[in-house]
C-alpha cells in the first residue's frame, strides 16, 4: 500500500503527463518493489507558487519524489533499482532541463504505524500468519 508524492516545479503539466507519471510510478512500484498496483496511491502536485533552487541557483524545472512503503518489505537492491528507474522515467517526461540533483526518496514506515481501510499493515501481517 505505498503512497507516492511527486512534487513538480515548472511549467504546468498536461493531463497526459500527469497520467504518465502516475501510471509509470504505479508500474514501477509493482514490477520493481512487488507492491499491489490497486493499493498504490500516486499524488502529482504542482505548488501554485514556489521558489526552488539547486546549489543556490534558481531552476526552471524541479521534481522531488517521496515514496512511502512498509519498513522491511524491500531489499536495498530493489530500492536502488526503483530510484534508478524512477529517475529515468522523470527524465523521459522533463528532458534535459531536469537536474541530476533530483531526489527520489524511499521512506520506510513501521508496519504498526500506518495502514489503510482502518487497519494497520501489522494487523494484516498477523492475520495472514
Amino acid at each position: 500500500m505505498p503512497f507516492i508524492r511527486i512534487t513538480v516545479f515548472g511549467p504546468t503539466l498536461a493531463p497526459e503527463q500527469i497520467a504518465h507519471l502516475q501510471n509509470e510510478t504505479t508500474n514501477l512500484m509493482e514490477s520493481v518493489l512487488g507492491k499491489v498496483a490497486n493499493l498504490t496511491s500516486v499524488l502529482v502536485e504542482q505548488p501554485p507558487a514556489a521558489g526552488w533552487t539547486i546549489g543556490g541557483n534558481p531552476v526552471r524545472v524541479a521534481v522531488h519524489v517521496n515514496a512511502t512503503i512498509t519498513a522491511g518489505t524491500n531489499s536495498a537492491t530493489e530500492k536502488a533499482r526503483f530510484i534508478e528507474l524512477m529517475m529515468k522515467s522523470l527524465r523521459g517526461v522533463f528532458g534535459s532541463e531536469l537536474s541530476s540533483a533530483t531526489y527520489v526518496v524511499v521512506e520506510e514506515v513501521p508496519a504498526q504505524s500506518w495502514g489503510y481501510d482502518g487497519r494497520t499493515q501489522e494487523s494484516r501481517r498477523q492475520q495472514a500468519a
